[in-house]
């Protein structure tokens, strides 16, 4: 039996003819979708909800042997990522060609990021921690506040089960660099309580991070020093839960990393960090239809700061937040929610910022209801915050399922992303006077899910106002920069039979500076126009063979335009056996034709690397 589809889509200067030939060589099997929190604030599954979502579960983190969150980001559709040289080294996520502050994270449901930088440091956030990922594409500060400009991304570290058993786990790894990696994993429970505890290790002894130019020429980090640079980072999570009644339950949850990175630079060159989140959530339901939750969280980053092993500098963020939210179910297939957040930020460190704390409440609405083919979802919220007073989000969404289950969504939304600690207070630079960037995004969608996978298509614009950069009139920064983004991607996840699965994600992206002087017109730093994932996984007996194609177009490394990154192309290749039903041994080899490119000027990437990983999982 053969089944075919035939879709065309147009995105602006662009004309896609996708044509997937499947064919079945037995029943088709329905592929299940997994349950996600993060793009509505409540349970839904991935086809039920509006937004163009991703998730990434633990099996497929296994199956891609990933290290680091940038491996296995990098291509995702709308995500550009950035690295300066390496594991540990900093790396920057641009989603949907927005700026890489202009992105939330959250690690079970607790914001996390620098309050001073304004950004996440996902080159520490260990791999083996994470139990899901869910990705979510556009604006959600109606839902979540500041910084959900381009999405958001949540983290799930792992979690326990109601089984009486006890189930370890760990696994051993070495490879290319002086790589090694261990990780180890307790779960169990009881018929009400579960529990997790895992640890984890990476020892990697890296590679010259830059091949940089120090003054007067300057380039890259300003600095030559042709050293390896290596990295080391020590995790540890524990999750638990307990069901006290069929109306009370409580969750947990703690993530502990400790990382030293060494870099090259002219002022520092060597980083002790430590990333720290810890918070838990009661659930209450005092009626049929009324659902309420009580969560609390800290996150807390901090670095200290060396040029050859002598102190230089320390910055720490904490970030404390409570949130209280109501869902109510009107019917069946309608829902209002109703809640309200608290986040307090203080910095500290060797800088004597002239302020070093601000808190913000913010109150927001939902509904989202299904009507029919009709699908409906709108959202509200207003924050007012200690630095720059009240602004308020809002965000519409309509779907419309037609009778061969393809569905068309269109949505329309605002956000905002409120000024750093820097660019508000950081001593002789920080401007108090500045305002939140704002941003409007309107979307279009269509996607099916069939007896063969599942396809889908979005396109975007976005419009970024007040955008904040440094003020040469002034000497400090200020609201002066504007951009507009228009942006598509096309995913499609095929089942072939019964051994192939291939999944296919492309990202056409074309950005504009629209800021006064002479750089515009320009595109943005740092983000192709076009990008392609392509995923295939063969399953036969006891063995598994994956590989990963990834390309990335030209881009440019400065607002100048002046400055070229060369396009690349570069395949990973895996493969796995399952030699007994607890232990798989697991094999890689990363940019396999040893092609040499650059994400960031000046800062290299590894070349062919091969490492080997055994797994214990009973």
């Amino acid at each position: 039996m053969k089944y075919y589809t035939h879709l065309t889509i147009t995105l602006p200067f662009l004309s896609l003819n996708i044509v997937p030939t499947v064919t079945i060589a037995s029943e088709p099997t329905e592929i299940l979708q997994p349950m996600m929190v993060t793009a509505a604030r409540i349970n839904e599954t991935v086809d039920n909800t509006l937004a163009s979502v991703t998730v990434i579960t633990r099996k497929e983190i296994e199956q891609q042997q990933a290290m680091s969150i940038q491996d296995l980001l990098h291509g995702i559709a709308g995500i550009s990522i950035t690295n300066n040289g390496g594991s540990g080294k900093a790396t920057s996520i641009f989603f949907r060609g927005t700026e890489s502050d202009q992105l939330l994270v959250l690690i079970n449901g607790v914001k996390i990021g620098s309050a001073t930088l304004g950004v996440t440091a996902f080159q520490d956030i260990p791999i083996e921690q994470i139990e899901r990922i869910e990705i979510v594409r556009g604006p959600v500060s109606s839902l979540y506040g500041s910084e959900a400009i381009g999405g958001v991304i949540q983290i799930f570290t792992r979690k326990g089960n109601t089984s009486t058993e006890i189930h370890p786990s760990f696994s051993l790894g070495a490879g290319r660099y002086d790589t090694y990696t261990a990780s180890a994993n307790l779960a169990g429970g009881s018929e009400k309580g579960w529990f997790n505890i895992s640890s984890s290790y990476l020892n990697t002894g890296g590679f010259n991070a830059c091949r940089g130019k120090p003054f007067p020429d300057g380039a890259g980090c300003f600095t030559n020093e042709w050293d390896k640079d290596g990295y080391d980072n020590l995790s540890t999570s524990m999750r638990l839960g307990y069901q006290f009644s069929n109306t009370w339950d409580i969750d947990a949850h703690l993530l502990y990393t400790d990382a030293n990175t060494d870099f090259d630079g002219g002022f520092v060159n060597e980083s002790e960090l430590v990333q720290s989140v810890f918070g838990g959530t009661l659930h209450y339901t005092p009626l049929s239809f009324w659902d309420m939750s009580f969560s609390l969280g800290q996150s807390q980053d901090k670095s200290d700061n060396f040029k050859d092993g002598i102190f230089q500098s320390r910055f720490k963020t904490q970030r404390n937040t409570l949130s209280w939210q109501n869902n109510v179910s009107v019917t069946k297939t309608q829902i209002v929610s109703l809640g309200i957040d608290y986040q307090k930020d203080k910095v500290s460190g060797t800088t004597n910022y002239l302020v070093n704390s601000r808190d913000n409440v913010g109150i927001f609405s939902q509904y989202k209801g299904n009507l029919g083919q009709h699908t409906l979802q709108l959202s509200l919220r207003q924050d007012n915050n200690e630095q720059f007073a009240t602004h308020t989000t809002g965000s519409a969404a309509w779907g419309y399922t037609f009778k061969n289950k393809v569905q068309f969504t269109l949505t329309y939304g605002n956000a905002f992303k409120a000024p750093t600690f820097n660019e508000l207070y950081f001593p002789d630079y920080g401007n108090p006077d500045i305002s939140p960037e704002k941003s409007t995004s309107i979307e279009v969608g269509i996607e099916k899910k069939t007896s063969w996978g599942r396809w889908s298509s979005h396109i975007y614009q976005t419009k970024i106002d007040d955008l904040i950069a440094y003020d040469a009139d002034i000497f400090m920064p200020n609201n002066i920069n504007q951009a507009q983004i228009y942006g598509g991607e096309m995913i499609v996840d095929t089942r072939l039979n019964k051994h192939w699965n291939i999944t296919t994600q492309y990202t056409f992206l074309d950005t504009e500076n629209r800021s006064t002087g002479n750089n515009k017109g320009n595109r943005l730093p740092r983000r192709a126009k076009h990008a392609l994932r392509l995923d295939t996984n063969y399953t036969i007996g006891h063995y598994l063979f994956t590989g990963t194609l990834l390309t990335e177009g030209k881009r440019y490394d400065d607002l100048a335009n002046s400055r070229k990154l060369a396009g690349y192309s570069k395949i990973d290749l895996r493969a796995e056996y399952t030699f007994s039903t607890d232990w798989i041994i697991q094999a890689r080899i990363e940019n396999i034709l040893d092609k040499t490119y650059e994400t960031a000027a000046w800062y290299n990437q590894a070349g062919r690397s091969a490492y080997l990983t055994l797994r214990y999982q009973p």
